[in-house]
């Protein structure tokens, strides 16, 4: 539509006549986004976007609609027609509009409406798990047919049901799903990091877009996946996207960037394809051949186009098997193997350099921030990485900094040399979840301390007073036509979502039962949303699988620095425990800072002068030990298989 239309013309002229016309960057206001996407779906029963919505001056709309044509076509009114269609009815018929804009809004306000129910149980967990499974495409991993999103929070909630129930075919499904976007065409296998999603069933053609949010949300999985299985793959993936991020995705002073475009040059996907006859030029006789067997690449190009279907003379790099099995295939050691496709990822990656880079979105949002600060913090605590900690310590000393108003309340976006918009729910539920994970990862006190601040201030200006759980903007936020609450589980996580799991983990870090409560109103408000459409909702779900537990809080109490208290931590850190809340208490400090956070800890030292496990089951605590295999027998309770 901006090339088509809002550059012409005859159509920007009859716009400028008839309407004061606002282009909205769903980016920077979500909460825009979130009311006239759901008018859209009121008013037609779908939505999507580009998202085009007609209304009065007082903000109720009478017309929404997706994309529509400069001309009228197929049935379809375009631009130059509905235009003066609508300037008609506006002179003419103006009650009727605003009539029809007052029922919209009405039915809006009714749509955003929840009262609390029951608590959600194991059961919805194993109805959602069925619905979720019965999607899932066993021969090339995912769900669904296509377009195929990743979806991690999907799979993130699959390994928690796995942990559960003990069934190994719920990990087969995470594993052969993350093996299959690796090799596919989706990732990125000279630059790393991974395109916004398939356009086939294959993981073959992308949609050339790289977000940092699924940058984030994808290396979680990964690592957890690791975590897991100890499989190398997962954790070799992991890292490249942390390696494609800090590269390309940093600011100087440490935020993150938001976006990659797909297209350079006016066409989707120049950047990242490759001519066959263009690699035979780069690359020795026998590396190229090697490599075009290895990353399947054809004279005629594999890459379709997607209106035509007809092919491009492109290539896109993928794999039809892991490196173990074409090592074996080639009749090299693995070790060998991957040696040589490493030197010649990097020479194809120096001549890729050289190419016109497709546009990057430079703008710093705080909620996608927060979601790359608790994916570095998490993989800096299972890599044992210092370099991903020291990345996220400095995004969140960036935000601290420079997206935060006069009164220390966060901003959400940051671009240039200044920062502006008050922080929605996502801001603040993204990054406490980011500073929760990064005290775990670096022990560091302050960053537990900020969680604590910064829930205060969630709670006093999200929470609704009267039903519970937290509305999308702040109480002194700009007055839209509704004030919604969001808890779908969409392309990223809802902020309602990782609200609920914040707040279970700091009640199981400071013992403040009143975060507790909180979470379970918010996890009762939604009840029958999760009940009629249990899919769209795993994150949340992985959330109430914590609080169905057993959910368990581990202190390690040792002094600083000794073997004894490092090979506990050790220990917890390759353990795969999603239900865990960790803190640390330092006995070689006279005062311990964390007491002051956490109201039960103090009581807790080292057991015959070693460094020492407390784990506490559901809050009940079982007696403290010394050694890392009792420990783990109290972190891992025996449940039943299949």
């Amino acid at each position: 539509m901006a090339h088509e239309s809002f550059e012409d013309d005859v159509i920007a002229d009859l716009m400028n006549d008839v309407f004061v016309s606002i282009k909205v960057d769903r980016e920077e206001r979500p909460d825009i986004d979130n009311i006239y996407m759901t008018v859209c779906q009121i008013m037609n029963r779908s939505g999507g976007w580009p998202l085009s919505i007609i209304m009065t001056p007082e903000k109720k709309p009478f017309f929404a609609g997706t994309y529509i044509p400069k001309d009228t076509r197929f049935g379809r009114m375009g631009l130059i027609d509905l235009i003066p269609k609508i300037k008609e009815l506006w002179n003419n018929e103006k009650e009727k509009l605003i009539e029809s804009s007052e029922k919209v809004t009405s039915l809006l306000q009714e749509a955003t409406s929840e009262a609390p129910g029951l608590s959600l149980s194991e059961r919805d967990l194993n109805n959602a798990l069925q619905l979720l499974t019965r999607n899932y495409d066993a021969k090339f991993g995912g769900f669904g047919d296509h377009p195929k999103f990743p979806s991690p929070h999907n799979l993130l909630f699959l390994l928690r049901m796995w942990k559960r129930s003990g069934n190994k075919e719920l990990l087969l499904i995470v594993e052969n799903t993350l093996r299959s976007m690796k090799l596919g065409g989706i990732f990125d296998h000279i630059g790393f990091g991974f395109h916004r999603y398939s356009t086939d069933r294959f993981w073959l053609v992308p949609h050339f877009e790289k977000m940092l949010y699924d940058q984030a949300m994808l290396a979680i999985a990964y690592t957890e996946t690791y975590q897991a299985t100890k499989n190398p793959f997962y954790e070799k993936t992991a890292k490249e996207i942390f390696n494609y991020v800090l590269r390309d995705m940093t600011s100087e002073k440490g935020g993150f960037y938001s976006a990659e475009d797909a297209d350079s040059e006016g066409v989707e996907g120049k950047f990242y394809t490759w001519d066959y006859y263009e690699l035979q030029s780069i690359l020795e006789k026998k590396d190229f051949e090697f490599f075009t067997k290895v990353y399947n690449i054809k004279k005629e190009g594999n890459y379709r186009e997607e209106a035509t279907q007809e092919k491009t003379g492109k290539n896109i790099l993928h794999l039809t098997k892991p490196f173990e099995d074409l090592a074996k295939e080639f009749e090299m050691p693995l070790g060998e193997f991957q040696k040589r496709i490493e030197k010649i990822r990097q020479k194809l990656f120096v001549e890729r350099e050289k190419r016109i880079h497709p546009h990057k979105d430079d703008k710093i949002l705080t909620d996608w921030n927060g979601l790359m600060i608790a994916a570095l913090a998490l993989g800096g605590y299972v890599f044992n990485e210092p370099e991903y900690i020291n990345a996220a310590e400095k995004s969140v000393d960036f935000i601290l900094k420079y997206i935060r108003d006069i009164n220390s309340r966060l901003l959400h976006r940051f671009r240039g040399k200044s920062a502006d918009l008050k922080a929605f729910l996502d801001d603040y539920a993204f990054f406490i979840w980011g500073l929760i994970n990064l005290y775990e990862a670096s022990l560091d006190v302050k960053y537990l301390k900020n969680a604590i601040e910064l829930m205060g201030d969630q709670i006093n200006f999200y929470w609704d007073n009267e039903i519970g759980a937290f509305y999308f903007t702040a109480t002194d936020a700009e007055h839209l036509i509704a004030r919604r609450k969001e808890v779908y589980d969409g392309a990223i996580p809802s902020g309602n979502s990782v609200s609920i799991l914040n707040l279970l983990r700091l009640s199981q870090l400071t013992g403040n039962s009143e975060y507790e409560t909180k979470a379970d109103i918010l996890g009762r408000v939604f009840v029958e949303n999760i009940k009629n459409n249990a899919t769209g909702f795993s994150f949340f779900l992985s959330a109430v699988d914590f609080a169905l537990g057993p959910t368990f809080s581990l202190v390690i109490s040792g002094d600083s620095d000794k073997e004894d208290t490092n090979n506990l931590l050790k220990t917890i850190r390759e353990t795969y425990l999603p239900n865990k809340a960790l803190l640390y208490r330092p006995t070689d400090e006279e005062t311990p800072e964390i007491d002051e956070f956490s109201n039960f800890i103090t009581y807790f030292d080292k057991y015959e002068n070693k460094a020492t496990a407390y784990v506490c089951v559901n809050k009940t605590c079982k007696p403290p030990t010394n050694e890392s295999e009792k420990m783990l027998e109290y972190l891992n309770p025996i449940r039943k298989t299949s």
